[in-house]
């Protein structure tokens, strides 16, 4: 589903997540170029044979697409990880609804740590897998469920990995004040209408779980703010700066890319800008308010998609997912919490 960038920007209540991008109208740059940072890692080293396992693991259930035993065991099996690495798990079911009507049976999965903390930082991704490859070149696949390493494992292979890292190293305090991540895990976000479906495409059809978890928020709950990781495990991706982020969250935008820099992986984060993405970060920054960017690949020489070639496609698998993405990636993530206290 194609969005343009004036619906993107107007898209409040009704939210598409379609994955395909319209071209970011950025003016020229303006700022001046920063100087080139010293790399100064900080924190654990992210161990990217760790989340690979991860990533895998969820694999190894099958296409976990919305009413499906694969899908519920492997929430099963979601749960049990971030609590063996010390979280605190809530779940969040509810029934929503298609964009053909089917009611899903979706669960979006909350991962808390130091619960008690009111310093609060979101790490979110979606965990659910496409029904259809209707983005495959061969047009007989286009009903076949795809296994969506890349595309729903990856983030949430790379947040485990986290959660067991920040368990054996805690996050160091920021004046004498503990911060506390929340991973939540959006269910949902992939039931949106099919290229092949005989009806118009619907935007609120997409980040269903994003939505409702954006629209039923624990009374009181606030996060300093939120980082979306959706396709960050595959090969070549390079991660430009998405427009819907630049406009809510610019500064988190800075202080990501910057970690990226710090952290010795720059080289995947390159200060350009890609384009406007309707996805689970819309619901989060525009009903939650909560300023959330989207570490999401842009592919400017792809053919196939500007998500890289397995996007909705059979070809996103285990054979495609790349230790040095989910490297750079995660480091990041580690630069980014471990340097926020200080």
């Amino acid at each position: 589903m194609k969005i343009s960038l004036g619906i993107v920007i107007g898209l409040a209540a009704v939210l598409g997540a379609s994955h395909l991008y319209s071209k970011h109208a950025s003016s020229p740059e303006t700022e001046e170029m920063e100087e080139a940072e010293k790399v100064k890692p900080a924190g654990p080293a992210f161990d990217a044979d760790s989340a690979y396992a991860f990533v895998k693991s969820q694999c190894d259930f099958g296409p976990r697409a919305m009413n499906t035993e694969a899908h519920d065991r492997c929430a099963a099996w979601i749960i049990g990880k971030f609590e063996q690495y010390g979280c605190t798990v809530k779940t969040q079911k509810a029934d929503l609804k298609g964009y053909d009507g089917t009611v899903l049976k979706s669960c979006n999965i909350i991962a808390s740590t130091r619960p008690e903390a009111t310093t609060r930082i979101l790490i979110c991704a979606h965990w659910d897998s496409r029904p259809w490859a209707d983005n495959d070149p061969d047009s007989t696949k286009w009903r076949t469920p795809i296994i969506a390493a890349n595309d729903g494992a990856s983030g949430v292979g790379v947040m485990i990995e986290l959660a067991r890292l920040i368990q054996a190293n805690p996050l160091p305090h920021q004046e004498n004040t503990p911060i506390g991540i929340d991973f939540v895990c959006f269910d949902a976000e992939d039931w949106g209408t099919p290229q092949w479906a005989d009806t118009e495409d619907d935007p609120a059809s997409w980040a269903l779980g994003a939505q409702h978890w954006a629209g039923n928020l624990p009374q009181g709950y606030e996060a300093r703010y939120g980082i979306l990781l959706d396709m960050v495990g595959g090969q070549g991706a390079r991660f430009y700066r998405e427009g819907i982020s630049m406009q809510y969250a610019p500064e988190i935008v800075k202080k990501v890319w910057k970690a990226a820099r710090q952290a010795g992986y720059g080289s995947f984060f390159p200060k350009q800008d890609g384009g406007m993405i309707t996805d689970d970060h819309v619901p989060v920054n525009q009903t939650a308010k909560i300023p959330t960017i989207d570490i999401i690949p842009y592919y400017p020489q792809c053919g196939q998609s500007s998500f890289g070639p397995t996007w909705h496609t059979v070809a996103d698998d285990m054979d495609h997912i790349d230790r040095n993405t989910l490297k750079a990636v995660g480091q990041t993530l580690v630069q980014v919490l471990w340097t926020e206290g200080m």
